[in-house]
Parts: C-alpha cells; sequence; structure tokens
C-alpha cells in the first residue's frame, strides 16, 4: 500500500538514539482493509501506516511504514529501540474508556468539550467578564447546558506578561465558583499550579486538576493531586518558573514536546498516580512560536503513544490572528473551529473552548462523517 520513503540504519543508531511511532493515513471505512489498521484506543479513528522516526543526535531519518510491515521493521530493530517502539503501539491500541468525575462519567471514545471559565481581570481573551462569583458559575453552567463535558475554572491568568497571582486572591476568586458548579452537577475542573489553590478547589468539588507545569511548579502539587486520586492534566510548557513562557528553545518542537511530556508521565506514575488518571496536553502558545504550533497540530497524533488521552487547547490564540491579518481575540472563532476540528480528525479526546455551542455543531459534523462512513 505504502512504500518506505527512506529506510533508516536503524544498526548503527547510537545509544541515545530515540524512537517515534506516529499513527499515520487515517481511513474512513476500515473493515475495507481487514487487517491491514488499527484503531486508536477506542476512538473512531483506524489509521493504516505508521510514521517512523529516528532521532538521533541532530539527525531525524523517517518512513512511512504500512501497518502489515510493522513486524518486519520491528524484527530490524536494535532490541532496545524494538522495545520503545513496541510499548509505543500497544500504548496507542491501549483503551481509555472513561472519566468518572462524582457522578459524572465522561467517555473518551469521542472528543468531549471542556469549556474555559476564567475567572479573572486580565485573561487574554475573555478578563474580567466573569469576575463575579454568581456571574461566573451562570456562565458554567450555561456552557455546561450547551454542551460542555467539564467547566475548566482558573482563577489566574497565564497570558505572556501576566502578573503572578497570590495564592490566597486566586483560592477567593474560584472556590464559590466550583463549589456553585459542583452542587449543580456539573464536572469541574480547576486550571492551577498552585497546590492550595487545588486542595482548595479539590474540597471545593473540583473533579480534576489542570497544570500548565505539569506539576512541577509547586513542590507540593504532586503530593495533592497523588493523594486526591483525582484525574491531572499534564501541559507541556518550557518553564515551570513563574512566567511559562519563558525559554521555548527547541532542536524538535514536536520531539521535544514529546519527550517532556513522557518524563513527565512517567515521574508521576513513580510518585503514585494511576496512569489511566492522567490526560497530557502539548500546550499550544506556551513559548512557541506559530510554527511550532502549527508542527504539534500536525504530529498530534504522536502523542497517543503516551497511553493517555490528549487535551488540545486553541480556542482564540494567537496563531488565529498571527494567520489572519491579526484578527483580535474575539474574531478567532472561525479558526478555533477548524484546529479543533483537526485535532478531533487526529483523536484529541478533550477540546477545551471559550465557544460551545459553536464548537459542538462542529463536533457533531464530525461525528456525522465518521457514522456515515462507517456504516455506508
Amino acid at each position: 500500500m505504502f512504500r518506505p520513503l527512506i529506510k533508516p540504519d536503524f544498526g548503527n543508531a547510537s545509544a541515545a538514539a530515540s524512537i517515534y511511532c506516529r499513527p499515520t493515513c487515517f481511513i474512513d471505512r476500515p473493515h475495507e482493509l481487514d487487517d491491514d489498521c488499527l484503531r486508536i484506543a477506542d476512538t473512531m479513528l483506524w489509521f493504516a501506516a505508521w510514521h517512523i522516526s529516528l532521532r538521533d543526535g541532530a539527525s531525524v531519518k523517517a518512513a512511512v511504514v504500512n501497518v502489515a510491515e510493522w513486524a518486519d521493521w520491528i524484527a530490524a530493530m536494535p532490541d532496545r529501540l524494538a522495545q520503545a517502539a513496541t510499548a509505543q503501539r500497544i500504548a496507542v491500541l491501549r483503551v481509555r474508556g472513561a472519566l468518572q468525575l462524582g457522578e459524572r462519567t465522561v467517555r473518551l471514545n469521542e472528543p468531549q468539550l471542556m469549556g474555559i471559565l476564567n475567572v479573572t481581570p486580565d485573561s487574554f481573551s475573555d478578563g474580567g467578564k466573569h469576575v463575579d462569583a454568581e456571574a461566573a458559575a451562570d456562565a458554567g453552567f450555561a456552557m455546561a447546558s450547551a454542551g460542555a463535558a467539564i467547566i475548566d475554572v482558573g482563577g489566574e491568568s497565564t497570558r505572556p506578561g501576566a502578573p503572578l497571582v497570590w495564592d490566597g486572591d486566586e483560592i477567593k476568586r474560584v472556590e464559590g465558583v466550583v463549589a456553585a458548579l459542583s452542587r449543580g452537577g456539573v464536572a469541574v475542573s480547576i486550571d492551577t499550579r498552585k497546590a492550595a489553590v487545588m486542595e482548595a478547589a479539590l474540597a471545593a468539588g473540583a473533579r480534576i486538576v489542570n497544570d500548565i507545569s505539569a506539576l512541577r511548579y509547586d513542590d507540593r502539587a504532586m503530593d495533592v493531586v497523588v493523594r486526591a486520586g483525582c484525574p491531572v492534566v499534564l501541559m507541556h510548557a518550557p518553564s515551570a518558573k513563574s512566567d511559562p513562557h519563558d525559554g521555548g528553545a527547541y532542536a524538535h518542537i514536536l520531539f521535544d514536546v514529546y519527550d517532556m511530556l513522557a518524563a513527565r508521565v512517567s515521574a508521576c506514575i513513580t510518585a503514585g498516580i494511576d496512569p489511566a488518571r492522567i490526560i497530557v496536553d502539548p500546550g499550544l502558545g506556551f513559548g512557541k512560536s506559530v510554527a511550532d504550533n502549527l508542527a504539534l497540530i500536525n504530529g498530534l497524533a504522536l502523542f497517543h503513544t503516551l497511553g493517555c488521552p490528549i487535551l488540545f487547547g486553541a480556542s482564540r490564540k494567537r496563531m488565529i490572528g498571527a494567520l489572519d491579518n491579526e484578527a483580535h481575540a474575539d474574531q478567532r472563532l472561525g479558526g478555533t473551529v477548524a484546529l479543533h476540528y483537526q485535532a478531533a480528525a487526529q483523536g484529541a479526546q478533550l477540546l477545551r473552548v471559550h465557544d460551545i455551542a459553536e464548537n459542538r455543531q462542529a463536533l457533531r459534523m464530525w461525528r456525522g462523517l465518521r457514522d456515515a462512513a462507517l456504516t455506508g
């Protein structure tokens, strides 16, 4: 079906070489290929080939390999690389199941929406809109009614140059909103990197911790999540310090982000977090150029090899303006829908957005097309 463009010389790979096996060549009608395709977890996506990359120092060699030819390629690899590739294959196929969030079950066999609720005066897109706790809770209920499976409440802006917020002030901003939404039966995540805020929000009814630092900013954060036994979102940012955008020099953006998230997943599992409760996010826009963001989106399927659900968030982000005559944040809905549709087409399970109704409609179109292809 496909012939390798380049056949890497695995036998000459150094001891430091890394292998990355990204699902590619997605297909609409898997039943027509019998055993020559594979399914990503329990999603509605099947693929017919692997994009295999061998990174050895500054060198990257790649090939597109049929699913049916996988075993032959593995047999030709050194044992260490073969074991790594096999582990990635197993991780891609592993069922993700569902997130049990209190009484709410969020199934991950198709994309789900996470609504963004910033209880801040200075967020880049919606700062100041939800500073009143009652109004913020009403906005969260409205997003849930419009189709958001989870509402992500944040009390500190992480836009470039945003000031650091004292823990106590952040708690005051989010605690009442989280409690109100939770009492109303809404599944809530807390968007914070601070252990004290995590504790307060979890006590108020939050069910997920969404940490832009991947539990690196606060020394206590890992322990809080372990003790709570809750799901956690590990996001990539180049810095775990006050400014998460600081740094951002990459040798190869896709592989560098992947390696960092792989290391954080491993650290969390070692600390005692259930791997089934770990979600990964490549962190679009955090210390990344437009070209970096585009490369991450095009290569998003690679992150399935971590064995975790993928959260994708490009809602109203600067890259959309950069590609469309510097459109202001409130003029980026079309770009937002397009990018999240692309993420869904690569198997992202959670899409973090501001505009629920519009993105929900796009996902219904995506689902309708998938159903028609599978049953037609």
